[in-house]
């Protein structure tokens, strides 16, 4: 269960002829979060790098704001998936309580049962980082990922996200089926081995709907570029926490919609 891949072997069928080839597929697997006993979410998730996503999820969806606020967590698994449970401080549960925020989690899901429009966008501060990074930094760091998505390369299936230097030395990985929780992974991760958000920027293989801005933003990353397209909400709260977003970092180039604090070096 705990497998990133599974093997199958599918019929390949081509205009030319058809034939039988084992293919790896993606492995997804419920995760259950439970903070002080109580059940939160279940999420589907890639079997790997579960601590990270555990702490990544609790801190971007505003359930704890440091890793401190943890007082114990274990992870381990379950009749039909995993069982995260965390004790977090009183302040961090009574507000948690507060809310009551219920998600249903679907891979593709950003919203799911929230039940109040003042918790689905939560009010941001602007990020403090002196940080500047030219734009062929970006791009080049963008160009070597895919070469660490291993993964991926074995299925197709995972999105990933990077967290990388302002000399364009990529940190860390993490891979996911779904792009939120590749994004609260890596910020997991980064919480965990104490790396400063401010030194650096993140890179996504997705598009970039305002989810990803707002964790980004909620853990204080300056810059964030994805592979694909955004959209004008993401750009608002982009300007909102003067953050700078990136959008369609491919071959040919990239967009550079929101740079309020002229962090994204052209020329």
């Amino acid at each position: 269960m705990n497998k990133p891949t599974k093997a199958y072997n599918p019929r390949i069928w081509r205009p030319e002829k058809s034939w039988v080839e084992q293919r790896l597929v993606a492995s997804e697997i419920p995760l259950a979060l439970e903070y002080n006993c109580v059940s939160h979410a279940v999420m589907m998730i890639s079997p790997m790098d579960i601590k990270d996503f555990t702490l990544g999820f609790s801190l971007t969806e505003g359930i704890i704001d440091c890793l401190d606020d943890i007082m114990d967590m274990t992870v381990a698994p379950a009749e039909k998936g995993f069982i995260a449970s965390m004790e977090i401080t009183p302040d961090c549960f009574e507000r948690l309580d507060k809310f009551k925020r219920t998600l249903a989690g679907r891979t593709g899901c950003g919203l799911c049962g929230v039940d109040r429009l003042d918790h689905a966008i939560r009010p941001l501060n602007p990020i403090k980082s002196q940080l500047t990074v030219t734009a062929e930094v970006v791009y080049n760091s963008m160009q070597k990922l895919s070469e660490q998505q291993i993964q991926n390369k074995k299925t197709g299936a995972l999105h990933a996200a990077a967290f990388v230097t302002g000399e364009g030395d990529i940190l860390c990985v993490r891979e996911d089926i779904g792009r939120h929780n590749a994004l609260d992974k890596m910020i997991g991760h980064m919480m965990d081995q104490k790396i400063n958000p401010a030194d650096g920027f993140a890179l996504i293989t997705s598009r970039c709907s305002f989810e990803m801005v707002h964790k980004c933003a909620t853990f204080g990353i300056p810059v964030l570029a994805a592979v694909s397209a955004t959209t004008d909400l993401a750009l608002k709260l982009a300007e909102q926490s003067e953050l700078s977003l990136i959008a369609f970092t491919r071959r040919e180039g990239m967009n550079i919609y929101a740079d309020p604090r002229g962090r994204v070096i052209t020329n």
